[in-house]
């Protein structure tokens, strides 16, 4: 599974890079907001920033929730750098600027989806990620895990190449369910990734051979 950080903070975005096991990031406006970047000119220059520092996708979002302005935000968006997926939103107008997009070889990731359907809807429109949000499902008393398995069964019958872009993920476990149903990518904070490290049998452990290599060499 690849594990993609959903931030747009550069020094957590460094961390995960230097632990080795990051494969892209996941950004969107309210991100953006929260490390006070705003202008265009400023988020365009913070997306290829990003770039620079990972090696996978970069998921960039666009504004527009019309068909021509995705489609100008979203070649804007695609040339900044090689590694940016356009971000677009599961709607009508989302949907045909994925196949525009997919048409001319430009990753996309379909996000906000919430159920099956819309799924299907993205895979048949050639989307390179979906992005199911997962914590938000939660939130409301539904079951985003299974929202997780109903996409996997589905694409898995037809061959659709889309990967499952597991989001809204809030903690470790949500990872390893994610990981165990099948889905392709997880997007979530730098902390539900660390989570994974921790078991505290595993400090109980170190801290035994460190006292045993003490005594020893004493």
């Amino acid at each position: 599974m690849k594990f993609f950080i959903d931030t747009a903070n550069l020094e957590q975005i460094k961390e995960a890079q230097a632990l080795g096991v990051l494969d892209g990031v996941t950004t969107n406006p309210s991100l953006m907001a929260k490390e006070g970047i705003s202008g265009k000119n400023n988020v365009l220059k913070h997306y290829v920033d990003i770039c620079n520092i990972v090696d996978g996708d970069v998921s960039a979002e666009v504004i527009a929730t019309d068909y021509e302005g995705m489609i100008k935000e979203g070649e804007e968006l695609s040339e900044l750098h090689e590694q940016i997926v356009v971000k677009l939103p599961m709607t009508k107008e989302g949907i045909k600027a994925c196949k525009y997009f997919s048409d001319r070889g430009i990753k996309t990731n379909v996000t906000l989806v919430f159920s099956a359907g819309q799924a299907l809807l993205a895979a048949k429109a050639g989307a390179t990620y979906v992005s199911p949000f997962i914590g938000r499902l939660d939130d409301v008393s539904t079951d985003g895990l299974a929202l997780i398995e109903e996409i996997r069964e589905i694409y898995d019958n037809y061959g659709y190449q889309t990967e499952i872009l597991a989001a809204s993920v809030r903690h470790t476990m949500h990872i390893v369910n994610c990981a165990k149903i099948g889905a392709d990518v997880m997007t979530g904070p730098l902390s539900a990734i660390l989570g994974l490290l921790k078991h505290p049998l595993t400090d109980i452990g170190l801290a035994q051979f460190l006292a045993d290599h003490a005594k020893a060499n004493q």
